[in-house]
C-alpha cells in the first residue's frame, strides 16, 4: 500500500499511468489487452496504445444482491464462467434458485453486449498470448476473477491483471490466480472506485464501441504504413 494514494483525473489519465507501468513489466510477446466493459475500456484503450497491442473486451457481469444491486455476490464471464463472492457465501446458499435466475439474466446481458460491441466480429484469439485484463478499479475482485478464469479457459499463455486502483482484498483475490498483477494504488479503505477519480462519469455502450473501432482503425493504419515501407524500392 502506498501511504498517499493518488487520485486520477479520469479513466484516460489512469490508463496512461497504468500503461507506462505495464511497459516496464511486460516482456513476453504477443500481447493482447482486454478491457472489462464499460469502465475498464477507456483505461485499456490508453494502455493498449502505449503497448502497441490489439484491444478487445472481456465480457463480464457482476451479480448483485436482490434489493441491493451494488452489493456483489458473484460474477459471470464469457465461456459459462460463474464466480461466487466468498464474503457472502451463505447469502448465496440462502438465495438458492434465485441466484441461478440472476445468473441467467446477466447471461442475456452478456449476449446483448457481445452483439453491440463486436458488431459481428469474432473475439480475438487468446491461445498462446499474454493477455492483459484491465478494469478501472477492483472493489471485491469477483468480476476480475471471472475474467481471469475465462482468459485461462480460452488458452491464454500468461494472464496479467491491470488496474489503477484496487482494494487490498481484491488484489489478494486475483493474485491467487493471475500470473502477474499490476495495480497502481491499493488504499487501506476503498468505499467506492469513483472516489479515486476526479471525473468518473457513467459510460454508455457507444463510447465502448467508439474506442474499439478507433483501436482497430489505428492498428490497420499502422499495418498499411508498415507494408508500404517494406514495399518501397530502395533509392539508388
Amino acid at each position: 500500500m502506498t501511504p498517499h494514494c493518488q487520485v486520477f483525473e479520469n479513466r484516460s489519465a489512469a490508463g496512461v499511468a497504468l500503461g507506462r507501468e505495464l511497459q516496464k513489466r511486460l516482456r513476453r510477446q504477443p500481447i493482447l489487452v482486454l478491457g472489462l466493459p464499460r469502465g475498464g475500456v477507456p483505461v485499456a484503450y490508453e494502455a493498449a496504445c502505449l503497448l502497441n497491442a490489439p484491444l478487445d473486451v472481456m465480457l463480464v457481469r457482476k451479480i448483485g444482491m436482490p434489493g441491493q444491486p451494488e452489493l456483489a455476490i458473484g460474477a459471470i464471464a464469457t465461456g459459462n464462467i460463474v464466480v461466487h463472492e466468498p464474503a457472502v457465501a451463505q447469502d448465496i446458499l440462502n438465495l438458492g434458485a434465485v441466484f441461478d435466475r440472476l445468473v441467467e439474466d446477466q447471461r442475456q446481458e452478456l449476449a446483448r453486449r457481445e452483439w453491440v460491441y463486436r458488431a459481428g466480429l469474432g473475439p480475438l484469439d487468446l491461445e498462446g498470448k499474454t493477455v492483459v485484463l484491465v478494469d478501472d478499479g477492483l472493489a471485491t475482485g469477483s468480476t476480475m476473477l471471472a475474467a481471469v478464469r475465462a482468459a485461462r479457459q480460452a488458452g491464454a499463455a500468461s494472464i496479467v491483471v491491470g488496474a489503477p486502483v484496487a482494494s487490498q482484498d481484491a488484489a489478494k483475490l486475483v493474485e491467487a490466480e493471475a500470473d502477474d498483477v499490476v495495480i497502481l494504488e491499493t488504499p487501506a479503505s476503498m468505499f467506492a472506485i469513483g472516489m479515486w477519480y476526479r471525473d468518473f462519469d457513467q459510460l454508455e455502450d457507444a463510447e465502448v464501441v467508439r474506442l474499439l473501432e478507433l483501436s482497430r482503425q489505428s492498428r490497420n493504419d499502422r499495418n498499411v504504413n508498415t507494408q508500404r515501407s517494406i514495399q518501397r524500392p530502395a533509392r539508388k
